[in-house]
């Protein structure tokens, strides 16, 4: 698979493609989670706000911050999510502008796997993390050899005709073995790692083609359109029979992510 870099610089278009995605597998988080009530909550890697929405209507939380490096996925963010208690910024993981121990609970979504220094970036979640309180988080299950994310089925249609897609990164810590190696080695405490698993529901194979293709440029979705158009359709038969119509005509499959839940210690 041919790693690229992927640019959230159209909250709106990214929104549209995965937003439904954010917010099924957000909601399973937190029911693994089951957060105090009443904290507050840092959101790093906020992107275009879906999982603060899902904290303030699950969670209760005090206060919510939200942090993303895209300016138009804040922008976005400030737009649609506009309760009293939340506040968003533009800044990175690798250097949150927070003071050590600010926040009771820090959580990055779907986000893990595009920090360009993990390791800093879960240091930094640790720091500005409070005594005792909780350090959290998932992003989508990916190796090697294993594409769990929404864009999945996608992704292996092309490389069956193709024989490679552009894809973003496959990093360690998308797996469990991985994931807990790195929060060991920054000093994580009672670190608990399971799998979530949440599934959309698509109105019949042309809507999912249009989420998967034409709504957000995401490199899968690029990959599809350099093809050809006669293997491109090629990549639709396989993806019918990979993902077979329900009797009403709508297409169903789930995805999964790897989440983690720790302390930071006393």
């Amino acid at each position: 698979m041919a790693e690229t870099r992927v640019a959230f610089d159209d909250g709106d278009a990214y929104e549209r493609y995965m937003g439904r995605w954010s917010r099924a597998i957000g909601e399973k988080f937190l029911a693994w989670l089951e957060p105090p009530a009443n904290r507050h909550w840092l959101d790093v890697g906020c992107g275009t706000g879906a999982f603060t929405e899902i904290v303030l209507a699950r969670a209760a939380p005090a206060k919510i911050t939200g942090i993303d490096p895209s300016a138009a996925q804040v922008e976005h963010a400030k737009r649609t999510v506009t309760a009293a208690n939340v506040d968003f910024h533009t800044g990175s993981a690798t250097d949150l502008p927070f003071r050590t121990g600010e926040f009771d609970v820090v959580v990055s979504a779907l986000v893990i796997h595009f920090f360009p220094d993990r390791p800093k970036a879960f240091r930094e979640m640790l720091r500005v993390t409070s005594s005792g309180g909780i350090v959290t988080g998932y992003t989508w299950r990916k190796s090697p050899t294993i594409i769990d994310a929404p864009y999945g089925p996608l992704a292996r249609g092309v490389i069956e005709i193709a024989g490679d897609v552009m894809i973003s990164p496959a990093v360690p810590e998308a797996m469990p073995d991985g994931l807990r190696a790195a929060l060991i080695a920054e000093g994580y405490a009672d670190i608990e790692i399971t799998t979530l698993e949440a599934s959309q529901t698509f109105r019949d194979f042309e809507d999912y083609w249009i989420s998967q293709t034409a709504t957000f440029p995401h490199p899968v979705a690029k990959s599809v359109a350099a093809m050809s158009e006669h293997d491109r359709e090629r990549v639709r038969d396989i993806l019918r029979t990979a993902l077979p119509a329900a009797a009403d005509g709508t297409i169903s499959y789930p995805s999964r992510a790897t989440a983690f839940k720790a302390r930071k210690p006393h």
